[in-house]
C-alpha cells in the first residue's frame, strides 16, 4: 500500500528518491511506476501494475467509441509514462509533466492506498486544506444520515 505523505526535493535532472515502501508496493512487471496526469486533481497520479490494470479494466467495461472511454483512454493511456527506478531508487519526471504541474524544486508525494499523487508543494498544501474541510463536512453529513436511519428519520 502507498501510505503517508513525503516532501522530496527534485534534483537538476528532475529526479527524486521514491520512498522504499512505495517502491515495494509498486513491485511488478518492471522496476518502476506508471505515472500520468491525474483525472481528479492538478497533480500526477502514479502506482504499480495493479493501478494500471484497474484503469484498463474500467476502460474495457465501456463500449468502443463511448465518449467516456475515449476520454479515459486519452488521459490515462495517452498520458501514461513508465518511470523506471534507477540504482538509487529514483525516478525521473518528464519535463513536460513538470512544466504542466509546476514541479520545480520540491514535490509532495501522497500515498492513497493503491496509488499515489505527486504535487507541487504549495498546490498540495491548498488542496489538503480543501480536502480536510470536505472530509469534515462529508463525515458530519454521513453521521447525521446514519443517526436518522437508526432513529427512523425522527
Amino acid at each position: 500500500m502507498f501510505l503517508s505523505t513525503f516532501e522530496k526535493q527534485l534534483d537538476s535532472k528532475r529526479r527524486f528518491v521514491v520512498p522504499q515502501d512505495f517502491r515495494a508496493a509498486a513491485a511488478g512487471s518492471f522496476d518502476g511506476v506508471f505515472c500520468f496526469p491525474s483525472i481528479e486533481a492538478d497533480c500526477l497520479e502514479g502506482g504499480g501494475k495493479a493501478l494500471f490494470d484497474r484503469y484498463a479494466d474500467l476502460i474495457e467495461e465501456l463500449p468502443f467509441g463511448d465518449p467516456l472511454r475515449t476520454s479515459l483512454e486519452t488521459v490515462v493511456y495517452g498520458g501514461m509514462n513508465q518511470l523506471a527506478f534507477d540504482s538509487a531508487g529514483r525516478i525521473t519526471l518528464p519535463e513536460s509533466l513538470c512544466e504542466a504541474f509546476g514541479l520545480t524544486d520540491w514535490v509532495v508525494v501522497v500515498g492513497l492506498k493503491d496509488r499515489f499523487q505527486i504535487w507541487n508543494r504549495d498546490s498540495f498544501r491548498a488542496w489538503r486544506e480543501e480536502q480536510r474541510a470536505a472530509a469534515r463536512a462529508g463525515l458530519a453529513d454521513l453521521r447525521q444520515r446514519q443517526r436518522a436511519a437508526r432513529t427512523g428519520g425522527v
